[in-house]
């Protein structure tokens, strides 16, 4: 699979985003977990990726079987505004 840069920082910023789960990475990007972990530790400085393993590891936001229902959105609501 053949991606742009900026689809890899796409995919990136949302692997990092705590309330975006990895299902919405593999819709928006056919992606699944496995590889956007493969994807993140190729990309990211050792260190780094081992502090976002650490990060989203038993994370419930992060699965969407294992997140509350009160979560409806996949960004916190102080992401994305213009200052």
């Amino acid at each position: 699979m053949t991606m742009t840069e900026e689809e890899i920082s796409r995919i990136i910023e949302m692997a990092w985003e705590d309330r975006t789960p990895f299902e919405a990475i593999e819709k928006q990007f056919n992606m699944p977990e496995k590889q956007v972990k493969a994807l993140m530790r190729q990309q990211l400085k050792q260190n780094s990726y081992k502090i976002w393993r650490e990060r989203v590891t038993g994370r419930k936001t992060k699965h969407k079987s294992l997140r509350s229902p009160e979560v409806t959105r996949a960004y916190s609501s102080t992401q994305y505004k213009h200052k």
